[in-house]
């Protein structure tokens, strides 16, 4: 094919010398540009303009080949105007993104990022994971993948995924890994979600043991502490209204036997678990907080660390949750926390105090 020469208009309103250099394209195309300019935007280019030539006399060429030279004419007026249109973007977003990596320029290629992201569809993303694999465009390629385990079925039947099937294997392990890995993940988020939610009901459960062996809710509460029986239950219905039914039950159980009552064994559990959350050691009134700190103390259980891992795992959830609650609603429960401090200044459950001294020492 015979040379021509391409005249550009470069979108720019700086006084501009005479063209010094020729682009050379794939199909002939001459573009004519600057030394200066070309030399200023990319270090690539600038080597190769600083390369000797044969003969002085000689005209400065660089050969750009294997993309339209269109693709070529709309990368020289981007180094020139240094933004791309849409437009351009359209026609030539994943020519220019290979151009910038190639030449090194840095603005253009976030640009062409950034455009082809928006442009993503079943039908290139083959084509522009490829991309983004060759020209090191991590966060393309991280959308990339993204899109296609979440349609994993339609781009199956695009022709870019047959192409890739048949002739880059690596890159279908790497997909296929990608979409296992991030269903682990997801079952693993699922898995911590659901035990921060178990976690954070045990944290409520130590709070309203704490408010209803302080201060008494509906009908159950300190024996020298008079109960509203009209009064209606704390925010947290649903956990302090069933911590109530199971004090109750368990202040009148008859089997005394260790594990002879499932009822009993879990407010078992939730007064140990509190003498390991609980920082109040002398002047808490939970009921055998202190009988447990002191077993502690004198035995060491192998069961022990399993028991302060939970404690900590919950006091964990409880901060992580205060953390994500909006600031004034976080103020206002700090608040309430620190009035509460005050408020602990009786012995102990009557309907508590005998049913239990007689089994802590066999916990």
């Amino acid at each position: 094919m015979n040379s021509q020469n391409y005249p550009i208009h470069f979108h720019t309103t700086r006084t501009l010398p005479e063209y010094d250099v020729f682009i050379h394209t794939s199909d002939g195309t001459r573009i004519p540009a600057h030394t200066s300019i070309l030399a200023s935007v990319s270090p690539v280019l600038e080597n190769i303009i600083d390369q000797p030539r044969k003969h002085r006399s000689s005209e400065r060429i660089i050969q750009i080949h294997g993309v339209p030279s269109d693709a070529v004419t709309a990368f020289v007026g981007c180094l020139y105007s240094s933004r791309c249109t849409e437009d351009e973007m359209d026609k030539y977003g994943i020519h220019l993104l290979a151009l910038s990596h190639v030449y090194n320029v840095p603005q253009l290629k976030q640009r062409c990022i950034k455009g082809l992201v928006q442009r993503l569809t079943t039908e290139n993303v083959v084509d522009v994971l490829q991309l983004a694999r060759l020209c090191d465009a991590p966060d393309l390629r991280l959308r990339c993948m993204k899109l296609l385990t979440n349609h994993f079925n339609a781009v199956q039947k695009t022709e870019g995924w047959k192409f890739l099937t048949k002739h880059d294997p690596w890159l279908e392990l790497d997909i296929l890994q990608f979409m296992d890995e991030r269903e682990t993940r997801k079952e693993t988020s699922r898995r911590h979600r659901e035990e921060q939610g178990l976690y954070l009901e045990l944290s409520e459960a130590m709070e309203c043991l704490e408010h209803i062996c302080t201060e008494g809710c509906t009908d159950v509460g300190p024996y020298h502490v008079e109960v509203n029986r009209e009064r209606k239950p704390c925010s947290r219905f649903s956990t302090c209204q069933g911590l109530q039914l199971l004090i109750r039950h368990f202040a009148t159980c008859k089997k005394r036997v260790k594990g002879g009552c499932w009822r009993c064994n879990r407010m078992w559990q939730l007064f140990r678990l509190h003498s390991y959350v609980c920082q109040q050691t002398d002047s808490c009134n939970v009921p055998l907080c202190r009988q447990f700190q002191l077993k502690m103390e004198q035995e060491k259980r192998k069961d022990d660390p399993k028991w302060k891992l939970l404690a900590r795992k919950v006091a964990s959830a409880k901060v992580m949750f205060s953390l994500s609650l909006p600031k004034r609603k976080r103020d206002e429960e700090m608040r309430v926390a620190i009035d509460n401090q005050g408020i602990r200044c009786f012995g102990y459950n009557e309907y508590c105090n005998t049913v239990l001294d007689d089994r802590c020492v066999s916990c």
